[in-house]
């Protein structure tokens, strides 16, 4: 039996048939809501927020969480499936998907109060109240403790001052999960888009995530409910352990993203007819294509192997930072190398591999750069901390 160009490895026989459902139900949702519009949604720089009640209906925002907030109570590895399929839509697509469950419906369940959860989670999961993950700062996104946001206490409520940048969703979000210097450390609040003083910036002229609403926010002297403090963790590993859950599924998504653009390869390489035969006869071609190939079956075992460690409670944060490299390097160098095999096609967004490029060069900075997690895996080998060194 011929093997699937897309998974040499059999992954798909390593997953439960509850995985292979979720896959399948999330990559029947891409080929046929998806694909006929991202690229026109990129070329408008429009995020297709038609597709939120869609996305939301089938169980995909805070998919891994109870029933009772909403959730669909899925493992990781599942989750990571759901973003596969989703990024090979569209890069913005996904981080959509990802800021919703794993930077904002996974603080409330994590660290609010049950009044919280079951004020936000279930509107969340329904896809009727967007969030946003307020961490980012203008002058450093590396070094979050270096953050100059800051809530100081004022009788029963919190006054907010700052500004964050970068922040995926921040025009379409209805609340904002601001992570804020207090005298009392790092804490997170939900900061609700009627507050007086909170102003989303949408921010334009992207080259990347086209597709995705990108946005600066800004806090002055806004006003914050007690009620809306997340009061269960404090410090660095509050926002520290949302960005764990975020880039294990970015190991995942870039996954989706090679594959569009090895499949788009092989079908033009086999159309293309070049001195009287196809691209795809020629060495130079399927060298490309198998090396394609060998990087995306080691990032689909890296990934799944992740998964089954996070579903058993093992996973390591070192151990996301090596796949997030790992993934999101693979996967812009193939793009980047499939532009070129489709020669001037390659750079029209008629062709996915120009848009999945452009947007990668977000996916490979975003919750970490590159550098930051070779950084964190040279800390584990060595034992030494060479951050700012």
């Amino acid at each position: 039996m011929a093997l699937n160009p897309y998974d040499l490895y059999d992954v798909h026989s390593l997953l439960s048939e509850e995985e292979r459902a979720v896959q399948d139900t999330v990559a029947r949702f891409t080929d046929e809501r998806v694909l006929p519009i991202i690229g026109e949604c990129f070329d408008e720089g429009r995020f297709p927020a038609e597709l939120i009640p869609e996305i939301a209906g089938l169980g995909l925002l805070g998919a891994t969480l109870p029933a009772e907030y909403g959730g669909s109570e899925l493992n990781y590895v599942s989750y990571g499936l759901i973003c596969q399929e989703l990024e090979r839509g569209d890069s913005g697509l996904r981080s959509f998907a990802s800021v919703q469950s794993s930077l904002c419906m996974y603080p409330i369940f994590a660290y609010g109060t049950e009044e919280q959860k079951r004020r936000w989670l279930p509107d969340m999961a329904a896809g009727k109240v967007i969030g946003c993950f307020g961490l980012t700062e203008a002058h450093g996104g590396s070094d979050p403790a270096n953050m100059k946001t800051h809530a100081k206490r004022d009788g029963d409520d919190w006054i907010l001052n700052g500004s964050k940048m970068w922040i995926t969703n921040g025009n379409l979000a209805d609340i904002a999960i601001v992570w804020a210097q207090t005298d009392d450390g790092i804490q997170g609040f939900v900061v609700e888009k009627d507050f007086a003083g909170f102003k989303a910036q949408e921010i334009k002229h992207k080259m990347s995530l086209r597709a995705s609403v990108t946005s600066a926010l800004f806090f002055d002297g806004v006003r914050v409910p007690e009620a809306n403090r997340l009061p269960n963790v404090k410090g660095l590993k509050g926002p520290l352990g949302c960005l764990t859950q975020a880039r294990y599924g970015i190991t995942w998504g870039p996954i989706g993203a090679a594959i569009a653009c090895l499949d788009e390869a092989l079908e033009y390489s086999k159309e293309r007819i070049l001195f009287g035969r196809p691209v795809a006869a020629t060495q130079s071609a399927q060298i490309k294509m198998a090396d394609w190939a060998r990087r995306i079956t080691g990032a689909q075992l890296l990934s799944l192997q992740l998964g089954r460690l996070k579903d058993a409670g093992k996973m390591q944060p070192t151990q996301v930072s090596l796949a997030k490299w790992n993934n999101c390097r693979m996967a812009i160098d193939i793009a980047r190398e499939a532009r070129d095999l489709l020669g001037g096609a390659g750079i029209t967004t008629e062709h996915c591999p120009i848009r999945h490029a452009l947007n990668l060069e977000s996916v490979i900075t975003y919750e970490g750069t590159e550098t930051v997690h070779q950084l964190v895996v040279g800390r584990e080998l060595t034992g030494i901390n060479a951050f700012g060194g």
